[in-house]
């Protein structure tokens, strides 16, 4: 039995896969808080406490750069080390992915209904795959077609800390606004759940609209700013320009990110946007803000057009990676 894990900043889930019941269908399942927790091997103990199943071995897709098979994840404090792990969990063996090499692998098993399409553009069976993914941070990883192995291979990247370019006299006066406040200004910083609120403070610190009174006192309660922004922005009843303002930056600057990973490794089999974020903002990305951002790369815009752009809507999808991982598939 295979305990496989999707590790994130935010929250991580657990789950028990067998190699009869493959990737998509564990044995048992449940998610925990990652920051309630002092590492990874804490949350492993309970979950494989509370599970009556023995396990040999397992394999943790996680939120970082995976040096000598250890992991400083990248927005908890936390180290992991796969044979210490190993040793702790008194298993056979522990394998560490990137968390999105785990989402590239799963994007291999996914259904048509398990995505929603921005564009058709024309699908090549064998072109690169580019993953754009923001959740608590912002991930991207790439697949590639192995002429010899008849199969893709995943590429972990650590894309999204790369420097952030702004496109519009606008995007330049917030990275003005940003550079004032922090040593490196990454893609990051504005394209994940951690930088909505920079995107906001930057909308609301420049007075381009003012902050109703009802969203100051919900934002004040809130422990995570970032839920309460997007469904205000989303809220048609709510009318809240400020932040209306910030959604639209960020989908702009998303789609524009997108492009820019498409481009680097003309990924003409498609472009798949995972995280968190993406699935809850569908309307927003349904708008031809996020299209022509994606497309706006001047002599290439036709090339940009024929890249399939694809919502990933399962959940599951890093964990069903690792799990494929994690199984030998």
């Amino acid at each position: 039995m295979l305990l496989a894990g999707d590790v994130g900043g935010t929250k991580t889930k657990l789950a028990i896969f067998s190699e009869e019941r493959g990737p998509r269908d564990p044995l048992a399942e449940e998610t925990f808080r990652s920051r309630d927790y002092p590492g990874l091997d804490a949350i492993a103990r309970e979950f494989l406490d509370r599970v009556d199943v023995e396990v040999d071995r397992a394999s943790f897709g996680i939120a970082g750069p995976l040096v000598e098979n250890r992991v400083e994840v990248t927005n908890l404090p936390w180290t992991v080390d796969a044979d210490e792990l190993r040793q702790t969990l008194v298993l056979s063996s522990v394998q560490l992915l990137n968390d999105l090499a785990s989402l590239a692998n799963g994007v291999l098993l996914l259904e048509p209904d398990e995505l929603y399409t921005l564009q058709e553009g024309t699908h090549d069976p064998t072109g690169a795959i580019a993953v754009v993914a923001p959740g608590t941070g912002l991930g991207e990883a790439f697949l590639t077609w192995d002429q010899d192995d008849g199969r893709y291979r995943p590429h972990a990247s650590e894309g999204g800390h790369t420097d952030f370019a702004p496109v519009t006299p606008r995007q330049i006066q917030l990275l003005r606004y940003l550079w004032a406040r922090h040593e490196h200004v990454s893609y990051e910083l504005v394209c994940s759940g951690m930088g909505i609120p920079n995107l906001y403070a930057f909308y609301r610190g420049g007075r381009y609209a003012e902050e109703p009174d009802w969203l100051a006192e919900e934002l004040a309660a809130a422990d995570d700013p970032t839920p309460v922004i997007v469904n205000a922005a989303l809220d048609d009843e709510k009318d809240c320009e400020l932040c209306m303002l910030t959604l639209n930056t960020f989908v702009s600057i998303l789609g524009a990110e997108a492009g820019n990973l498409a481009l680097k490794v003309m990924a003409t089999g498609g472009v798949y946007l995972g995280g968190g974020i993406p699935p809850r903002i569908l309307p927003a990305l349904e708008q031809e803000r996020f299209l022509e951002a994606f497309r706006s790369k001047g002599r290439h815009m036709d090339l940009m057009d024929r890249v399939p752009v694809h919502v990933i809507l399962k959940p599951e999808v890093a964990l069903m990676g690792v799990a494929r991982y994690g199984l030998g598939l």
